[in-house]
């Protein structure tokens, strides 16, 4: 009788101590919880510390994120709980089932430890970090005060980013005229918490995985600035010198030298304009190097269509540095670079390597959105190209944003050059006054029919001098 009796009992009592160190652990991570909170000042009726915990309808007061440490410490409790729950479940499944139990569970009398080391102590584990992770708000003259998003993110290489870094000499101030640096992320970010977690879980030291298509996926979305991250940037498997810059120019990169795994194609032969499966969109034949020769050169008997020449004979010898602000592999610069004008293009890889095709011809790609602030200081710009990416699909308030930021950044006597703006034939006049509401002075302004509901518009604005 007690050999049939031991393999229903063993189970259970090993799990009912199981049941007993765990309430062990609760008991003491809530007395340590209790330590802090006293030494906090809750049970000695601190009103400032309270008002700010306590706080009705508030997230952030005075500087504590009461929204991030709440869902913390929410999430430890609701593991344990988790684990909790599944221990007693077994534990009165084994009382009346006994071996059918562990054959269902695929737990053997033998495998205990395994289950012990899975099931019981990882979690645990994993609780205890998370709780450890929680940063308390310091108490710095009376008030609380804590880093901001500390308590919103898990992966440890995301908080060690965002926490203020102090300078080396203590309480001395940087170049910047701070005491610290604040490395940044956009506030979206926390919005896709998941996806940046993702981003900044690897190796420090080792190689990144090849994934920066995640992030830009997060740039696109908000999550802008992305965290710098400390692995080591993949390349293609062999890297082969750049061709020579007289001929990079006007000739197809060398293949090998693009990471195509994340590409729909895995060559530039793909990404011809008559491949309706290269997975990009937008700038058709922009691949083509005998069809992009003859951009910006060639009168296309059409009004909308500027010539390079024409246009830098309006200042001459003034247009030196500018942006292209579109999606192309960079020809417009490399015309403006046979004028000694030196372009700056801003390139995302939506469907195709466009970074790496500006690049590798020699000439500058910004990694840039739409929605990000242009990396530039104010009136620096002599000449701000756009064409082919911002069209009707674009909200007005959003282009308002945009464009005010180009006239900052643009020079007085700058000139914005819109290059074949198209929309719908009744929304034109919408879009004039985005154009014309800073009264830059007009040189060309063309509009033809693009099909039968819609136009192109192009114009060349200078802007004003504005002196104060």
């Amino acid at each position: 009788m007690a050999k049939s009796c031991f393999p229903k009992c063993r189970p259970g009592k090993i799990m009912g101590w199981l049941q007993i160190m765990l309430g062990g652990l609760v008991i003491i991570v809530s007395i340590s919880s209790l330590f802090r909170f006293y030494s906090a000042g809750f049970f000695l009726h601190n009103e400032d510390i309270c008002r700010h915990f306590y706080g009705t309808n508030v997230v952030y007061e005075g500087n504590i994120d009461l929204e991030s440490l709440t869902s913390r410490f929410q999430e430890v409790l609701d593991k344990m709980e988790r684990l909790q729950d599944k221990l007693e479940s077994i534990v009165q499944r084994m009382e009346t089932n006994g071996d059918d139990v562990l054959r269902k569970t695929n737990i053997s009398r033998f495998e205990h430890k395994k289950f012990l080391e899975v099931e019981v102590i990882r979690p645990l584990y994993s609780a205890h970090i998370a709780l450890r992770q929680i940063r308390l708000p310091r108490i710095e003259n009376a008030t609380a005060r804590e880093d901001p998003l500390i308590n919103a993110f898990v992966v440890e290489e995301i908080r060690k980013y965002i926490t203020p870094k102090e300078n080396r000499a203590a309480k001395s101030v940087n170049i910047y005229g701070t005491e610290r640096v604040y490395n940044t992320i956009g506030h979206a970010c926390v919005a896709m918490k998941k996806e940046l977690e993702e981003y900044m879980d690897y190796d420090v030291g080792s190689y990144c995985k090849d994934d920066w298509i995640l992030g830009q996926k997060l740039m696109i979305r908000g999550c802008d600035p992305l965290p710098r991250r400390r692995c080591l940037a993949r390349a293609s498997k062999l890297y082969l010198r750049p061709y020579p810059i007289n001929e990079s120019l006007w000739r197809i990169p060398e293949g090998r030298n693009v990471r195509w795994s994340n590409y729909q194609c895995r060559n530039f032969e793909c990404l011809s304009s008559k491949n309706p499966k290269r997975g990009y969109s937008k700038c058709t034949g922009c691949f083509e190097m005998e069809k992009e020769k003859f951009k910006w050169i060639t009168n296309t008997s059409l009004p909308i269509d500027f010539m390079i020449k024409d246009v830098l004979s309006i200042k001459p010898g003034e247009i030196r540095i500018g942006l292209d602000y579109g999606v192309g592999t960079g020809t417009f610069a490399a015309r403006m670079r046979e004028q000694n004008v030196t372009i700056v293009s801003t390139a995302l890889n939506l469907g195709a390597p466009f970074s790496e095709t500006i690049a590798l011809r020699g000439l500058v790609p910004l990694y840039a959105t739409l929605n990000q602030r242009l990396p530039f200081f104010d009136n620096t710009m002599d000449l701000i190209h756009t064409g082919g990416f911002m069209d009707g699909w674009i909200d007005l308030q959003l282009l308002d944003f945009i464009l005010f930021d180009w006239d900052r950044v643009l020079r007085p006597g700058g000139l914005l050059w819109i290059d074949r703006f198209f929309c719908k034939r009744k929304e034109l006049d919408e879009y004039m006054y985005m154009f014309l509401q800073f009264r830059y002075r007009k040189h060309k302004w063309a509009i033809a029919s693009k099909s039968k509901d819609e136009v192109f518009l192009s114009a060349l604005l200078e802007k004003p001098p504005r002196s104060l």
